[in-house]
C-alpha cells in the first residue's frame, strides 16, 4: 500500500491578507484534515517537521522509502500584482511522466471545487526543491493566493473539501479506492483456524501482503464494498468483511 510524505508549508512568514493566520499554519490545519481520509483509504502517511524548513524536509523525505513528496503551500503575487491573482498552480517535475500524471489528477479534480474552473492548471517547474531534488514522485500545489481576500477566504472556509479533494486525487493516482472518513473501528479475524489474507486491493486478486492468523484482533479504518482497510505487522491493506467479526 501506499506511503506518502506530506509536507505542508513551514513559511509563517507569510500572513493572510484577511489577518486569520499565516501560510505554514493553514497548510497544516490541511494537512491535519487530509490525515483521516488518508487512513480510511490505506494510505500510510508520514508529516514533515516544521521545525526543519524545506532542506529538513528534503532530507527527511530521501531518507524513507515514499511512493509520493506532497508539498502544501498557499500562494502570493509579486508585489505589483499584490491582491489581483487567484488560481491553484500544481507544480510537476518536468523530466517525470509520473509527477506530471499526479499534478494534472490534482489539478482536474481542484477544477471541481475552486469557483474559477479555468484558473486551476498543472505546471511544470524548474525552480521549486521540493518537486525536482526529491526521490519519491512530487508534485507541489499552490492552493490560491494569500494574500487575495477571496481566496484567503476560501481556503479557510473549506479546508475540509479540499482535504478530501487531494486525498481523492491521490486514490486516483495510487488506483485504489477513495474511502471517506470513518472513525477506526475494532474487529476480530473469524477464520475457523485458517490464516487471513491481507490484500493490496480489494479483490481475490489483489496481491496477498501478508497472512492474518485466525482470532487476531484488528483496528479498522475504513470499508469498502466488502472489504476493510486495517494494518498488521507494519503492512496496510485490505481483508475482506467475511472473515472479521465486528
Amino acid at each position: 500500500m501506499p506511503i506518502v510524505f506530506l509536507s505542508p508549508s513551514t513559511q509563517e512568514w507569510n500572513p493572510y491578507v484577511d489577518g486569520t493566520g499565516n501560510e505554514e499554519m493553514v497548510m497544516n490545519m490541511l494537512a491535519t484534515k487530509m490525515e483521516p481520509y488518508l487512513r480510511s483509504s490505506g494510505i500510510a502517511y508520514v508529516r514533515n517537521d516544521p521545525e526543519r524548513y524545506v532542506a529538513g524536509a528534503i532530507a527527511d523525505s530521501n531518507a524513507g522509502k515514499f511512493d509520493v513528496h506532497l508539498a502544501l503551500h498557499s500562494n502570493a503575487a509579486p508585489e505589483q500584482f499584490s491582491g489581483i491573482l487567484r488560481g491553484i498552480d500544481a507544480y510537476y517535475a518536468p523530466k517525470s511522466y509520473e509527477s506530471e500524471m499526479l499534478a494534472t489528477i490534482i489539478a482536474n479534480n481542484m477544477q471541481q471545487i475552486y469557483p474559477l474552473e479555468n484558473q486551476v492548471v498543472a505546471r511544470p517547474t524548474n525552480s521549486l526543491a521540493e518537486v525536482l531534488r526529491t526521490k519519491a514522485v512530487a508534485v507541489l500545489v499552490e492552493i490560491g493566493y494569500h494574500d487575495n481576500p477571496e481566496d484567503a477566504a476560501w481556503i479557510r472556509s473549506n479546508l475540509k473539501q479540499i482535504a478530501q479533494n487531494l486525498v481523492l486525487s491521490l486514490t486516483d493516482y495510487f488506483g485504489i479506492p477513495f474511502i471517506n472518513e470513518t472513525e477506526p473501528f475494532h474487529g476480530t479475524v473469524q477464520t475457523k483456524g485458517s490464516r487471513l489474507n491481507l490484500r493490496g486491493y480489494p479483490a481475490t486478486t489483489g496481491k496477498i501482503l501478508t497472512q492474518i492468523p485466525d482470532k487476531t484482533e484488528l483496528i479498522l479504518y475504513g470499508e469498502t464494498d466488502g472489504w476493510f482497510v486495517t494494518n498488521y505487522n507494519g503492512k496496510t491493506g485490505y481483508v475482506s468483511s467475511e472473515f472479521i467479526r465486528l
